[in-house]
């Protein structure tokens, strides 16, 4: 037995039977456990984990569950000391069913609608692998700005991640968000990091929300973000705009919702996520986005 299935089996007072490893996640190591009380479980353990790694996803999961939305796994225990850990009720994937992303569409409305305190987190907690800032912040702008643009571009010339002139154009960007992000809005809970991968189709074909970066934020956010690499049907985006239509020009602002996310890839990766930003940034300067 590890040292994670004993701090499992002594948190959820089961001995651990089997433990196989489930793909997924490029931080956290994940297994599919069976119990000896019969109960099959999912858990993810790090051998080095960010400060309050699994106690913020275990509080993201709570948040996110207490909307009434989306399916959200249960949280079944949780450390953030040696071993660390996250235990889950284990969710049996399975295929969609003909109504399963018009579903999820009026579900996420309904998640946007729960609202949020204020843009970020209360808690200030950060977000990911590089430790985004999630500072409470009374607008959109100025989160997106200070809390994800002007940071990534830090951290993107200290790597040598982007071409300079690039950092440039995204500095340009986090100084105009005022005008390019559209009406105001109210803060919106979002599930942070949704794109297909996070979404988890059960054998009923129900939609559950899984590994999130939950924070306040712009509710086209999470809709641009679930159109970086695909996977939803129009069914979707068409539900979500029946039940919680989005404001006029919302298409326009797709590339600056997708702008921090591509930005994180292109740190991370490298390669084809470089060439992504540049596309991004072309497209709101074809939009009338001076000096982008």
């Amino acid at each position: 037995m590890t040292d994670v299935d004993g701090a499992i089996s002594a948190a959820l007072g089961s001995g651990v039977v089997t433990s196989a490893p489930v793909s997924g996640g490029d931080m956290a190591a994940s297994f599919r456990l069976v119990l000896d009380d019969g109960r099959t479980i999912f858990a993810k353990t790090h051998s080095s984990p960010p400060l309050g790694f699994f106690t913020r996803e275990a509080s993201d999961l709570a948040w996110l569950t207490a909307a009434r939305a989306l399916p959200v796994p249960k949280v079944l225990a949780v450390s953030d000391d040696f071993p660390a850990f996250l235990a889950l009720e284990w969710i049996e994937p399975g295929g969609r069913r003909p109504s399963t992303d018009a579903d999820l569409g009026a579900g996420l409305a309904s998640l946007h609608r729960a609202g949020a305190d204020c843009f970020g987190r209360t808690d200030g907690r950060t977000t990911g692998s590089l430790a985004l800032p999630n500072e409470p912040t009374e607008t959109w702008a100025a989160f997106y700005a200070e809390c994800r643009l002007l940071p990534l571009a830090r951290i993107a010339a200290d790597r040598n991640s982007l071409p300079t002139a690039s950092i440039e154009r995204i500095e340009s960007v986090a100084g105009r968000l005022d005008e390019l992000g559209g009406p105001v809005e109210p803060p919106a809970r979002l599930h942070g990091d949704l794109w297909a991968g996070n979404r988890l189709v059960d054998v009923d074909g129900d939609s559950w929300l899984i590994d999130p970066a939950s924070h306040g934020g712009h509710r086209e956010f999470d809709l641009a973000m679930m159109r970086v690499f695909g996977g939803f049907d129009a069914d979707a985006f068409d539900t979500y705009n029946s039940r919680f239509p989005l404001a006029v020009g919302w298409e326009a602002r797709v590339p600056l919702h997708q702008l921090a996310p591509l930005i994180v890839h292109a740190i991370k990766f490298g390669g084809a996520y470089v060439s992504a930003v540049e596309r991004a940034l072309d497209k709101l300067a074809t939009r009338g986005v001076a000096g982008v």
